[in-house]
């Protein structure tokens, strides 16, 4: 087995993967919190995420991968307000919804969805322990941690200020506050508010606080890798290194720290009041398979910024129902012959070029070429169709079914790119035409020369 090698946040390197034990990987992603709909930007987070899950598990690590859910917060109360319901019906509802959707778009690796109302024992042991050593103090509408008692806050992100891109909704104001970006751990109960009775006052969490009393309880004061979207290194995950570092005296809180880069949409950033807002919901509305995101996804690195448009869904829709296609081909032709020693070797080429390229930081765009070029060798279909099977395993595109075909739109980009193909081949230039063959290939469609008469 190759050597993995992951880009650490912490680090800004990219360093070869060791679990702390064994072949066991503790891995813990910030889940959504469940007021309104998944969007395009969790479908991105969450699916890259599940391919590292999957790849981690293919090469046989035991990999225990958890996701809190927020079900208290500040969006929450508002929106229950606005919606005239309870804060646990809006929860249950977008918690519900959530679950559906990751199941639409085959993320399945979660082990543990944990819900930061299940755990305020643990949340208000870690708020006592923070404030017992120092590192928290009490104003008239909470319970604060005070960053300037912890001198390493900042070496994540490699800065205490914040700017725009981060997640910063969510800064607690209050003039008695001792630091400016002091955040809140538990926020004292308010009228017709949720709170709960507690030896440090009635209340509930702040944001950051759920995160590391849940890892704590399933992983301890330290894990292996720790996973988001960019916007969530500060303060967020500032926070949280703050938070667990101080209670329990050991660094670090996380090895590996991953972060997935921006979904934009049209070029812009993925706005409501831009009219770009759009959730996975809609993407099924609009009679889209979900598995087409799954397949829009692998086409960038994770720490790509992703661009995406109508136009590139609609060429992710067309390249995975052509792959599945061939897939679905190969296992009606079957021909599993002795292979030859050429040909096992290619077999072997083939499979460890495609966990070659996972194993280089997640490099999925690279490990689909593997796949695309696997299927156009000359190796007996049946090995080809438990190649593309094995792969699977990591792709989650559910290659072996396919559904009933659609009527194929066919892009601008991609009649565009036809009619350049078109000209060179008449002025003879066919290694230029081969390119372009390869691109329009990516956009989903497969170009057959007919012989000319």
């Amino acid at each position: 087995m190759a050597d993995i090698f992951l880009t650490n946040s912490l680090t800004r390197k990219k360093e070869k993967f060791v679990p702390i034990t064994d072949k066991k990987v503790n891995l813990f992603v910030c889940g959504p919190t469940v007021y309104d709909h998944s969007h395009l930007c969790h479908a991105k987070t969450y699916t890259q995420f599940d391919f590292l899950v999957r790849f981690l598990r293919s090469l046989g690590f035991d990999v225990f991968y958890l996701q809190n859910i927020t079900d208290i917060d500040d969006k929450i109360i508002v929106r229950a307000k606005e919606s005239n319901i309870t804060c646990k019906d809006l929860t249950q509802k977008f918690e519900k919804l959530y679950i559906e959707d990751m199941q639409k778009l085959n993320n399945t690796s979660v082990t543990k969805y944990a819900r930061a109302t299940d755990y305020i024992d643990q949340i208000v042991k870690q708020v006592k322990t923070l404030m017992e050593k120092g590192f928290a103090y009490k104003i008239d509408d909470g319970i604060y941690f005070e960053i300037s008692k912890f001198p390493e806050y900042g070496k994540l992100s490699g800065r205490t200020e914040l700017a725009q891109g981060d997640s910063v909704s969510r800064i607690d104001e209050n003039t008695q506050k001792r630091g400016w970006n002091d955040f809140c751990l538990w926020k004292f109960s308010k009228p017709d508010e949720p709170s709960w009775k507690t030896e440090i006052g009635e209340g509930r969490p702040g944001w950051h606080i759920e995160d590391t009393a849940i890892t704590e309880k399933f992983f301890g004061p330290q894990y292996d890798i720790h996973g988001g979207a960019v916007d969530l290194i500060i303060p967020h995950h500032e926070a949280e290194i703050a938070q667990m570092e101080a209670a329990s005296g050991k660094s670090p809180l996380v090895r590996f720290w991953l972060h997935t880069a921006f979904l934009m949409v049209d070029g812009r950033k993925m706005s409501k009041s831009l009219g770009n807002f759009y959730t996975i919901d809609d993407v099924v509305k609009k009679g889209f398979d979900p598995l087409a995101l799954r397949y829009l996804f692998l086409g960038v690195g994770y720490r790509e910024i992703l661009n995406f448009t109508w136009d590139s869904l609609q060429a992710a829709q067309n390249g995975l129902e052509n792959l599945k296609s061939q897939v679905v081909n190969l296992k009606s032709q079957d021909d599993r012959t002795v292979l030859s020693q050429e040909k096992e070797e290619k077999v072997e080429t083939f499979r460890n070029d495609f966990f070659g390229a996972l194993s280089d930081d997640l490099n999925t765009p690279k490990a689909l070429a593997v796949l695309w070029d696997m299927l156009k060798s000359n190796i007996p279909s049946g090995d080809k169709y438990d190649l593309a099977m094995s792969f699977d395993e990591v792709l989650g595109l559910n290659l072996k079914v396919l559904q009933v075909k659609q009527v194929l739109q066919v892009s601008q980009e991609a009649k565009d790119l036809i009619e350049k193909r078109e000209q060179l081949r008449k002025e003879g230039k066919y290694e230029e035409a081969d390119k372009i063959r390869d691109e329009i290939q990516k956009l989903g469609f497969e170009v057959s020369d007919k012989p000319a008469k």
